[in-house]
């Protein structure tokens, strides 16, 4: 059994992580923690952002976690990359084993699937969005086109559905891009990866979807579960 620990500073779309558990069909558990951040996500700009994750920490370590993953990609990202190393460097430290965010995953999942240009589709305001465009840019890649929905709150985000995702998705999208980032943790999706890449004939990485990836790359797992995209149809790694 490889279990994963996931640390939530909200509620909006934390039921994606059950189906995503279901559906990788695999010895692998995904245990939450929700942060005692007051809100849906920490400020950007926080300089003690690791130090106010610890809340659900003990309860990750009791439940055996292998790794953790700060899953929020604004939470995240705010103050760069550099900013994002300490934090995870902190978390690490913090949680006495290997960690990461939802940021890096999605720069680390673009890598694994063999792309370097991405279309972004977010639910941020548009400075928000550049910010994590520029994110991406300083992880190696290209950044072809950002498209803001403008200020939806998480709890707004949580109740899009099929319709909403592929509207996005199709928007962001631009004949240069190898995958499209739907970066927003509070979108339902690992319901709809299937569809949304299909309609749209290219990778489409998520942000729940990639946060467990990502838990997954730190244990040095890789699953084979095609309802969840491109990114889990890399053959397994074979387990000693």
């Amino acid at each position: 059994m490889t279990a994963l620990g996931l640390l939530t500073p909200g509620h909006s779309a934390e039921d994606d992580y059950p189906r995503i558990e279901q559906l990788l069909g695999s010895d692998v558990r995904l245990d939450l923690a929700h942060t005692g951040t007051g809100g849906d996500a920490l400020p950007l700009d926080a300089p003690d952002a690791a130090e106010r994750l610890t809340d659900g920490m003990a309860a990750l370590r009791l439940a055996g976690a292998e790794a953790v993953v700060w899953a929020s990609t604004s939470g995240s990202f705010g103050q760069g990359w550099d900013g994002a190393q300490a934090q995870v460097r902190t978390l690490a430290r913090l949680a006495g084993m290997p960690a990461s965010s939802t940021s890096f995953a999605f720069v680390h999942a673009a890598r694994e699937i063999g792309v370097r240009r991405v279309a972004v589709g977010a639910t941020y305001p548009e400075e928000v969005a550049a910010r994590f465009a520029a994110f991406l840019g300083d992880g190696g890649l290209e950044v072809t086109g950002v498209r803001s929905s403008a200020a939806v709150t998480a709890g707004r985000a949580a109740t899009w559905d099929e319709e909403d995702l592929l509207t996005l998705a199709r928007a962001a999208d631009t004949a240069d891009a190898e995958a499209v980032v739907l970066p927003d943790t509070a979108l339902h999706t690992a319901a709809h990866l299937p569809l949304l890449e299909k309609a749209l004939s290219k990778p489409v990485l998520t942000a729940n979807q990639v946060t467990v990836w990502e838990g997954l790359r730190l244990v040095d797992r890789r699953v084979n579960a095609p309802s969840l995209g491109t990114l889990f149809t890399r053959e397994p790694r074979v387990q000693a």
